[in-house]
This record gives structure tokens, sequence and C-alpha cells, in this order.
């Protein structure tokens, strides 16, 4: 019999609010390894909150887990604030409104008010609201990109960012004190809405979120002149309206949206993996480009915090990756700013570790400050709060993450697909009235600076035989550091556990100042990076390899030779 076994039978009798809970329960009985897999841990919180599969059980996103968190969320916050709000959102997915409203339930009846989203909208637009509402926190039910069996609920502070450490291990103290049965309050949706507890959302947020997006426009009416053609899908998520509506004030006139990914479907019938990053996400919109020849194909992924681009170049269709579109988009607007005389003196770039160095380069060309951070967008939305509070916020330029996400204006601390897709059509339009291409540009930058190859591997461990190998691998590869990969000796390490950098060539250390993280970064001779850590959100190890050479072919046998070297080291 499993040692699960009592938490189940607990399940079994005390389980009533979702009836799909105890259909669930009752289809596993007798099965330990189906009841292990759902006992055996609980869903960890951390500062991106929840994320697992939906289902039944203390490893599954539910009514019941979810209760608990915000149970617990609701105790942080009554210790912390008086008269606490929050703002509530969700996408898509597969129970979405279902947890969204369990969340604000849950707050209500522990005497906090809820400012509650009526329909899904993106991400970034309830950083919006928790920041134009002064909310103490925010909470949106979504598991991005990931595929439909997902779901998850990311808890922002009162600046408007995802919680970091200090937030969230707190929050987490108060939720381990919560018996996922007996401690949860809750109360009834309608009613408190008629007790104006729980309050929709204005429209007038909307309109002022899509006020700010424009504002960073830096070419006001250059969509206009240059007739640009535009595919657009939303991948059956959360950026339908939105992304349309800034696009068509801008002045895109030739856009065509995917139908088959146009409504909200959390089961994602036609890209089982709704990831920007994907080049079958763009399938379906590449059906229509016989008929519609699109200059561009945009994507957004389900919660509309990322977007993705392919570009008719040549007369194919080509992705562009994370890390070229931020290069683009750094160069476009410290460019063009500068051309128009309203560059600041002191401009700000702020990416993540793992994001390329390129962009470094390129900010350096214009006196422009690159900040570098861990990953995780919270850490850049804390940079902009930070100029914002100094009055700096006009410094801020671009923030952006490998992994699709940007930022160009101060109006959201988080990742905003909306505002990053009006600044790539912005920019693609302007190229385009010049005769070039988004690719004609990139291989410009990389004859400019040399090319700078990136690349992710994503090795996947389920279960807790597979988080137990992911901690073994990164301490064998801790403890028993290389001196080579790929043919090219390791310059300097740094341990973003431990918090140091040692200079192998100088013999020297210092301290890193960044928070502590789970993250190995190792620099080769000729400024090459190769960056391992486990993924914060999902069971994997990454590894992002940076890649520098002059040409993309030596670039393309250096990464190859850095893969086969990482996966001996790891044991893959």
């Amino acid at each position: 019999m499993s040692i699960y076994q009592k938490q189940y039978e607990q399940w079994l009798l005390n389980a009533t609010l979702d009836p799909d809970i105890r259909s669930e329960l009752e289809s596993i009985t007798d099965n330990d390894a189906e009841i292990d897999d759902r006992f055996y841990k609980s869903l960890e919180f951390g500062t991106g909150g929840l994320r697992g599969v939906i289902g039944a059980g203390t490893n599954r996103m539910n009514v019941y887990t979810v209760a608990q968190a915000t149970q617990g969320l609701a105790d942080f916050l009554n210790s912390e604030f008086q008269n606490p709000s929050v703002a509530i959102a969700h996408d898509s997915r597969i129970k979405s409104d279902l947890f969204a409203k369990t969340a604000a339930c849950v707050l209500a009846a522990n005497g906090i008010h809820v400012w509650f989203y009526k329909v899904l909208v993106p991400t970034p637009m309830l950083s919006f609201a928790v920041i134009r509402l002064k909310c103490s926190s925010g909470i949106i039910v979504t598991a991005s990109h990931n595929p439909s069996k997902y779901n998850g609920y990311k808890c922002y502070d009162y600046r408007g960012y995802q919680m970091t450490d200090e937030s969230a291990a707190k929050t987490l103290a108060f939720i381990e004190k919560v018996d996922i049965f007996n401690d949860i309050r809750l109360t009834d949706f309608d009613k408190a809405i008629s007790d104006g507890i729980i309050e929709y959302i204005p429209d007038s947020i909307f309109e002022e979120f899509y006020s700010d997006v424009m504002k960073c426009q830096i070419m006001p009416g250059i969509c206009s002149k240059a007739d640009l053609k535009v595919i657009y899908t939303p991948l059956n998520g959360t950026g339908n309206i939105p992304v349309r509506t800034v696009l068509s004030r801008i002045g895109v006139k030739d856009l065509q949206v995917v139908s088959t990914q146009e409504q909200p479907d959390g089961t994602f019938p036609t890209c089982p993996y709704p990831n920007p990053e994907i080049k079958q996400v763009f399938e379906e919109g590449l059906k229509m480009t016989a008929d519609f020849p699109a200059d561009i194909m945009l994507a957004t992924d389900p919660d509309c915090d990322r977007v993705g681009i392919a570009v008719r170049h040549n007369g194919d269709y080509k992705l562009m990756t994370g890390n070229e579109v931020g290069c683009l988009l750094t160069d476009f607007i410290l460019s063009q700013k500068k051309a128009a005389g309203i560059l600041p003196e002191n401009p700000v770039i702020v990416k993540t570790i793992v994001t390329t160095e390129l962009a470094r380069r390129i900010a350096e060309d214009y006196n422009a400050e690159v900040f570098d951070f861990l990953t995780g967008f919270k850490y850049i939305g804390e940079k902009l709060e930070e100029l914002a509070a100094a009055g700096q916020s006009d410094r801020y330029q671009i923030g952006f993450e490998e992994s699709y996400g940007y930022l160009t204006g101060a109006h959201a601390r988080d990742k905003d697909a909306v505002n990053g897709s009006l600044s790539i059509i912005e920019m693609a339009a302007y190229y385009k009235t010049l005769g070039k291409t988004l690719i004609d540009v990139m291989n410009s930058i990389y004859e400019r600076y040399g090319y700078y190859l990136n690349s992710l591997l994503n090795f996947a461990f389920e279960g807790a035989d597979g988080m137990k190998k992911m901690s073994d691998m990164m301490e064998s590869i801790r403890n028993n550091a290389p001196t080579f990969i790929g043919g090219k000796k390791v310059v300097v390490l740094q341990d973003y556990k431990t918090g140091s950098e040692k200079d192998l060539v100088n013999l020297s250390e210092r301290e890193i100042t960044l928070p502590k993280s789970n993250v190995l970064s190792y620099t080769l001779e000729g400024g090459t990076k190769v960056i391992v850590r486990p993924s914060g959100t999902e069971p994997k190890i990454k590894i992002y390899i940076m890649a520098v050479t002059g040409s993309e072919s030596e670039s393309a046998d250096l990464t190859s030779m850095i893969e086969t070297d990482m996966k001996a080291l790891l044991g893959l």
C-alpha cells in the first residue's frame, strides 16, 4: 500500500468543491504509482508562485492548492498591510476562471478587497492594474506557454512585479501553516460582488493601459507609410483584442489573424506547445501566406507576455530568436532616439545573465549602461522601479530576456507582448521604408560586432527521482569544475549559489551581488559563455550556450563542441 494512501483517503472524503477532482481520485483507486505522483509532495510556492499539472492532489493545480496558497497570501497581506487589496486576472487555460474566482473568494472572506478583471487579459495588464489601483498584491492564473495540462498562479507585490525572494518566503511560511481542508476561509463570489468587497476592474483601466503602450512609439506615423503586411496569432490566448487594438492605433491596416488560433481555447487544438519560440506555432499562419504574403508573422503566447516573429526574407519565412529581436530593438530604439535628439544622457538597458552579450556591445556605441540580473523579469521590473523612484524612468530604454520577453515602456513591471508587438511592428515598418527586412538589419549587426550564436538545451526530469537527479547533476558539476569546454579554456567561473566569481587567469575572486541562485556560469577565452541552471518553473535543467566567433559557421561548430562536452559533464 502506498505511504500516501492516508492523504488520498482524506481527499476522497473532503474534496467536494470540484466534481472533476473526485472523479479523478476514484479512477486511481488501488493504483499506488498514480496516487504517489499526486501526493508525494506539495506544489512549491516560490517567486514564480505555483505551477503544475491540473488535477487532484497536493502535487496538482486544483481549487484546494489554489485556495491554500491564497489563504497563506491573505494571512501574509493582513500581517503586512492595513486594508490590503489585490488585483486578479486569468488567461484562457483550463479552469483558469475557476481558480481565479476561488482566489477572489478566499481573499474576500479574509476581509481583503479584490479588484477582478471580468474578462481574460494579458499578464502585463495585471501588473498595470496593481500599479494603477495601488494594490497590495496581484494574482494572475496562467501557465504561460506550457502545454494545456498545466496551469499556474503568479503572485505580484505592490510594486507590480512578481514577488521577489523575501516576500515569497514570508508568504510560503504562512501557506505552510494552512490545513488544506480545515483552515481556508471562503465566501460566495456573487455575494462578495454585491457586498462590494469584490469589484470588477473598470473599463477605464483598459484605455489607460492602451494609452501608455501607445507612448512607447518612437516614430509615430511610420506604419501608415510602410504598408506593412502582418499575420498575427494569439495562440488561443489573451492577446487577440489588446494586440490588434494597439496595432490598429499605430496605423497597421493590412493585418490578418489566424482564425484557428484566434478564439480563447485552453486545449490549444492546433498548437499543443503554445510557445512562440517554437516553429510549429507558425504553421497555421504559414498556410495563409500563399494568398497573403505577409512581411512579418507575429505570435504571442497564451498570457501574452512573450512574442515571437517569423520574417519574410528572400521569399521564405525565417524565425528570429529572442536574443536577436532584443538586440534589434535595442539598436533601433537607441539609434532612432539619438537621431531624433531624444536619447537621454545616460540611457539604461536591462537584461538577464542568460541573455546575449551582443546587447552590451550595441549599448556601448550609445554610451548606454547595461544591467544584468538573474533569470526572471521581476528583477528587470525591480530595476525599473528603482529608476522610477529616483525620478529617472526616462533613462530606461528596454528590458529583455532571451525567452522572448520585452518591455520598452515604464507602464508595467513585467514583460509585455502587447508593448513588444507594437515596438517590433514599428521597427519592421521603418526598415521596410528603407527596403530592408529585419533579417537584413540583423546581418548588418553581426557584420559590425561578430557572430553571436545563442542556443538552449533543455533536459526534462519528471517526478521525485527526476528532481533528485537534477540536484545531483548540479552538485557534481559544481564540485568538479571543468577547465576546458568545447576546446576553449574556462577563464571565469561564476557560482551564483555561493555568490562567488573566480578569475582563473588572474587568480582573483570577487563577490557577486545578485541574489543567491543555483546557477553556474563559465566564460571561455574569446568571450563565449556557458550557463547551467535548473528551471524555476519546470522540471528541467537548462544549458545556455552563447558562442562568439567571426562567422556563423565557426559559431555553429563551437556550439556543437560545447554541447558534446556539457552533456558528458552532466552525464546526459
